[in-house]
């Protein structure tokens, strides 16, 4: 394959910024006007109009042989080769005008499923913010002969023109997987660059028998004792993950080959917003190191500090930061196959126990539902819930059906006899609004149990709607809290809600399940007529 990163460093007439230090991607930052640096040392900047991904704004090009393998839809979208050129060459007369910044560097800790990966951008904090995220070589001896696998060309000031272009809008990740290249133009928010890669990851691994996953990872006392937590953003999946009591491999990316489990990156992408010190203190402590890239985080640019807790530009603030920053962490990233499956949803609904233990067709349905919900957030008028399902709890990077990671999973879940949990991270006492979120340190305490074996053969009771078997009591947790209906006051209403929720479950499933098993459509929660 060509190296088609050449081609845009061949027509930069300016500067070429490569494997710069972290001091001097600040200098350059700042000097460009780009970024400002907080007290204690981080870099915060500020993503404009997009202050997250943009999901209708992402393409991938139809060619073959890639075209007969991708799960075409509205989550992977097809962009005509013909429109991917015009970009191409919008991309490259920009690259011309620019200084460009560029980062070597790989994706995927197991050495027999890394990928090469360059970065070319216009923004010095976003060649800062992919150093932290993707891996880096260990010396300058694996950079001497780099040639990359796969090349993100990142320049936001770049618009792509709908009519002409073939996009939605003024804003484009077009990936063109025949090509090796990734094309991100109208756009600040840096999380697309790792995401974009992510999904490649997720077309390639697949193929060679290698599950990758939208999930982090962590071990007990020896990378033998490896947990996986899956969850949606806002689950916990982070938080839970950095536990002082464990190792952290990673927080977001991983893959799971015949060796066990490795990191897809080299740090973590957190969300910040009224990050408390107390409860999460490790990654409250990143943001006050150098080298971390705060995103649209509020800071007083006397005293230079910052305001977690501020959320008028964006509820979804983050840090960028190494695997370095932390303390409990293996930087190597990888471990033995797990022993634990972890499937975090954030119910704010008050209907889902806070642990049970899933069989395998259990565990299938849950992985393909991928469910969690929203709460009321800034939107006048909404005071409930709303219900949200991701195929493998990670849809918007998988370029395959979602039948090709589930059967994956459920093969290495049965061959390697791993133990499956479902845990609600979200509401207890009643639903948003009138009950309460269930208490992080009892989250913990349950996880803790799950993973030691306490939980294994305690008594159960059965979940009369969704068949979840959950224990009858866990250490230091209050019953009302394990059990959810004994939780409300109105036991009326909770069925009311469960019975909701099953519903929506079974409606989700039905745009899923065409190639499920009839025992993981067993699985589904049952609804009262």
């Amino acid at each position: 394959m060509a190296d088609v990163s050449r081609e845009f460093l061949t027509a930069c007439r300016g500067t070429v910024h490569s494997r710069l230090s972290v001091a001097r991607l600040y200098e350059e930052a700042v000097r460009r006007g780009e970024a400002a640096i907080a007290a204690e040392g981080p870099l915060v900047a500020s993503t404009g109009e997009h202050t997250g991904r943009s999901p209708n704004d992402r393409f991938i090009v139809r060619r073959a042989p890639s075209a007969d393998l991708v799960d075409w839809g509205p989550v992977n979208r097809p962009l005509d080769p013909e429109h991917f050129e015009r970009l191409h060459r919008k991309m490259l007369a920009a690259a011309a005008e620019r200084d460009l910044f560029v980062f070597d560097g790989f994706a995927g800790a197991d050495p027999s499923c890394r990928l090469s990966v360059r970065v070319i951008s216009e923004r010095a904090w976003h060649s800062l913010f992919v150093r932290n995220m993707f891996l880096r070589a260990a010396n300058d001896a694996e950079l001497e002969d780099f040639r990359p696998d796969y090349t993100v060309v990142d320049i936001p000031s770049v618009l792509a023109d709908p009519e002409t272009d073939g996009t939605n809008s003024t804003t484009f990740i077009a990936l063109d997987l025949e090509r090796h290249l990734t094309l991100i133009g109208g756009s600040e928010y840096a999380g697309e660059m790792k995401k974009s890669m992510f999904s490649v990851m997720n077309f390639l691994m697949p193929q060679r028998g290698v599950l990758s996953m939208h999930c982090s990872a962590n071990y007990g006392a020896d990378p033998s004792d490896c947990a996986l937590f899956f969850g949606l953003s806002g689950t916990g999946k982070t938080t839970l993950s950095a536990d002082p009591e464990r190792t952290l491999i990673g927080d977001d990316e991983h893959g799971w080959s015949d060796r066990g489990i490795f990191n897809i990156e080299g740090g973590c992408y957190a969300k910040v917003i009224r990050l408390d010190p107390l409860g999460e203190p490790e990654i409250y402590a990143t943001t006050r190191r150098f080298g971390t890239v705060l995103e649209n985080v509020v800071f007083d640019p006397e005293t230079r500090e910052l305001d977690l807790d501020d959320d008028s530009r964006t509820e979804n603030t983050r840090a960028s930061y190494p695997l370095s920053h932390l303390e409990h962490v293996d930087v190597g990233g990888n471990a033995g196959h797990p022993t634990s499956v972890v499937f975090l949803t954030c119910d704010a609904f008050g209907v889902l126990p806070p642990i049970s233990r899933l069989d395998e067709s259990q565990a299938m349905y849950h992985f393909l539902s991928g469910y969690t919900a929203k709460v009321a957030g800034t939107e006048r008028g909404v005071t409930e819930p709303s219900a949200t399902f991701s195929a493998c709890f990670g849809a918007p990077f998988m370029p395959l059906p979602a039948s090709a990671y589930a059967q994956l999973l459920g093969e290495k879940v049965r061959r390697h006899r791993v133990a499956v949990w479902l845990v609600n991270t979200g509401w207890t006492r009643g639903p948003y609004g009138q009950g309460s979120r269930i208490k992080l340190a009892y989250t913990r305490r349950m996880i803790h149990a799950a993973l030691d074996g306490s939980l294994t053969d305690v008594p159960t009771l059965t979940h009369p709607v969704f068949g979840l078997a959950y224990p009858r009591a866990i250490d230091g947790v209050p019953s009302d809290v394990v059990d959810p209906r004994q939780s409300w006051g109105d036991p009326h209403a909770y069925d009311q809600y469960a019975r909701r929720l099953a519903q929506m479950f079974n409606d989700n499933f039905e745009g899923l399940g065409g190639s499920a098993s009839e025992a993981v459509r067993a699985a589904a929660p049952r609804v009262a007529v």
